[in-house]
């Protein structure tokens, strides 16, 4: 089997580092993975923010909510959505960005850190290191943002942390294809029945790596989304200059 397809079928989110540093070479390559990726309309609006100092290790894991292993593990890369560059780029030939005051500059925006994100996971993975994306960089989104000295038209998106994998996790188990995978149009018929069989499932997982105190994918998904999960995100976005009206 091709090994780039094994390093991304085989994705677990680790949760426990070593102190181990990485390879400067390797961590070279693993940044040029995203700084290769595509960008909508060649606008490169994406920038990484690398961070290796302990202390702003720990700081990013309280602004997180609390996360261990991005102060355990030695590198913290945040990916921020960077309309910046392209505004600086316009002002230089006396024109001026408005692109940023569209829902659709960050829904690009968007896109453009999670291609990054996913390149440079399974680069950091092909190198022999373990990975866990960061969403809750949100939670605090202002504070990243005085953290990394970030400016306006700038966003921390979301964070990935890289390094040694100390005790393994345990692949999870999916929703089943059919729920993912649809042919010309979207097939909600069976989804009902598709849920309860996961959730089962989920939980049986639970059980069988000792974790008694799992719950299903119902119960899970509920804890984050019965609540907006991030509500300082729209106003930290409007603070930077991006807008939500067109």
């Amino acid at each position: 089997m091709n090994p780039v397809f094994d390093i991304f079928t085989s994705h677990k989110s680790e949760r426990s580092f070593t102190e181990q540093s990485i390879d400067e070479a390797a961590l070279d390559r693993i940044v040029a993975s995203a700084y290769r990726a595509p960008t909508s309309v060649n606008s490169q609006q994406v920038s990484l923010v690398i961070s290796r100092k302990a202390e702003s290790r720990e700081k990013i894991a309280a602004i997180a909510g609390g996360q261990p292993w991005i102060a355990k593990a030695p590198v913290f890369i945040t990916f921020v959505l960077d309309m910046h560059k392209s505004g600086q780029a316009m002002a230089a030939i006396d024109k001026q960005q408005i692109a940023q005051q569209s829902i659709e500059s960050i829904v690009s925006g968007a896109t453009d850190v999670g291609i990054a994100l996913g390149a440079v996971m399974a680069a950091a993975r092909a190198e022999g290191l373990g990975i866990v994306p960061i969403g809750g960089i949100r939670r605090d989104p202002e504070a990243m943002i005085d953290l990394l000295k970030l400016p306006a038209h700038t966003f921390p998106v979301v964070g990935v942390v890289i390094g040694h994998v100390d005790v393994p996790a345990h692949q999870k188990p999916r929703l089943p294809v059919a729920t993912f995978r649809h042919e010309e149009t979207y097939q909600s018929a069976d989804l009902a029945q598709h849920i309860s069989d996961y959730n089962q499932e989920m939980v049986a997982h639970w059980q069988n790596i000792g974790r008694n105190d799992g719950e299903s994918w119902s119960e899970s998904v509920s804890g984050y989304y019965q609540n907006i999960y991030f509500p300082k995100v729209l106003s930290a976005l409007l603070k930077q200059g991006f807008g939500n009206d067109k």
